[in-house]
């Protein structure tokens, strides 16, 4: 029997979920009864943060985090949830939990869910992880027995086993999502839910994810996952669903949703300009003001890139507070799958030294021809001071590598990420 024809466990219609902005909600009764004595009297909001002003513009204004989500998951489906950061990924997975109600529209479900949503979702800091364990088995309804027969795997799959017996609140980050993670996805949930927490584990942990999720999914389970991973979403999902500014765009096959939402990343063309003082972005001290592409060669009078083709990456800045030498600027190259190609930096691999001259500036990067793969790419540039990132801006260009002239008896395309001119012969 295929997925489809499995029961739904999962259907959503015209779900949508409003927040207003500029309004602070009280954790309690007597929090919502001060602030109403605060307002009578004239007062601030005792809510609101010190420090912290609500702008008079989007006060009262409605924000709609998700509107008119509309889908159903089968028993045993695999599905990814897709989208840039603000895009309603998260809302809807606290709808489908539980945690939160929806404004508008139906949610039902079939089967008894596990969520793991952020750091240490559920757990108790005073608990020790092993109490943790248990009080998570109790709230999905499993009996005792249960969790006992499953403890040890749950334990040693964490890799947590020398903190077992110590408070939650001594755990880092990364143990709380390992032993998160291994808690929800080993008491036999109907249906798991699962937010960008992986992406705290390192990548081992989250190779040992992957197939654990795969050998639930194997098992007739149901999962829904969020992830930025696209190489991840991939490997795991059948079916993705793309959220846009709260909406459903697409929901399709992983690899044509994959595809069609990669390819709004970037601008395909040679060059983009950004105007400082409009949509420049960076910050008070450097601003990004554009990429381009410049090969160092022409074919029949266009600027194409093929596998014979080097060129550079140049990034224009304007620099109007750095008087030193402490700014590196890093490029990151990604493939069509989402895939990193390379990572590399101006100060890592140029000049180690150097003044930020003032005013209009630009960097470059050296593509050697014979490196890249054939296919589409698209750059994400990176501006560090002190050591730590500035800011990064995602949304900039992509072009494409085309095919060159090739000797051999194969002419499809070749496989990986690269396909470097490597020399070779014969003894």
């Amino acid at each position: 029997m295929s997925v489809q024809e499995q029961p739904v466990v999962i259907h959503c219609a015209g779900v949508s979920k409003r927040y207003r902005l500029g309004e602070a909600g009280g954790a309690t009764l007597s929090e919502d009864l001060g602030a109403w004595l605060a307002r009578l009297r004239g007062k601030p909001d005792p809510r609101i943060p010190i420090g912290k002003e609500v702008d008079s513009q989007v006060a009262g204004r409605d924000f709609w985090a998700l509107r008119d989500v509309g889908f159903e998951v089968h028993r045993g489906e695999t599905l990814g949830i897709i989208g840039r950061n603000g895009a309603g990924k998260s809302t809807l997975l606290k709808l489908l939990s539980r945690i939160t109600l929806p404004t508008e529209g139906e949610i039902r479900m079939r089967g008894r869910m596990s969520s793991l949503l952020e750091v240490g979702t559920g757990f108790n800091p005073e608990l020790t992880g092993r109490e943790n364990i248990f009080l998570n088995g109790t709230i999905l309804g499993m009996r005792k027995a249960e969790i006992d027969r499953k403890l040890d795997e749950i334990i040693a799959f964490s890799g947590v086993r020398h903190h077992i017996d110590s408070p939650v609140k001594r755990y880092s980050s990364g143990m709380k999502v390992r032993l998160g993670f291994s808690v929800a996805a080993h008491l036999e949930p109907e249906i798991l839910v699962i937010d960008e927490v992986l992406a705290v584990g390192d990548a081992e942990f989250q190779r040992k994810c992957l197939g654990k999720m795969k050998d639930v999914a194997h098992h007739g389970r149901t999962i829904l996952f969020v992830s930025h991973n696209m190489t991840a979403i991939a490997s795991l999902c059948s079916r993705v669903i793309w959220l846009h500014d709260g909406r459903v765009r697409m929901d399709g096959p992983t690899s044509d949703v994959v595809r069609a939402y990669l390819g709004t990343y970037a601008s395909h063309s040679n060059e983009r300009r950004w105007v400082v003082g409009q949509d420049a972005p960076g910050n008070d001290l450097v601003r990004l003001t554009g990429v381009s592409i410049e090969p160092d060669a022409t074919t029949d009078g266009e600027e194409l890139l093929d596998v014979n083709t080097s060129f550079k990456i140049r990034i224009h800045y304007h620099n109007s507070g750095i008087t030193d030498d402490d700014m590196n600027v890093t490029i990151q190259l990604y493939n069509a799958e989402d895939i990193m190609v390379f990572t590399s930096g101006w100060r890592q691999f140029g000049p180690h030294t150097g003044r930020v001259a003032s005013g209009a500036g630009s960097v470059w990067c050296a593509i050697p021809a014979q490196l890249l793969n054939t296919g589409n790419h698209r750059i994400v540039v990176n501006f560090f001071r002190n050591g730590k990132m500035m800011f990064q801006v995602e949304e900039t260009i992509g072009f494409e590598v085309h095919e060159g002239e090739r000797t051999g008896s194969w002419y499809g395309r070749l496989q990986g990420v690269v396909r470097p001119r490597l020399q070779w012969g014969t003894n």
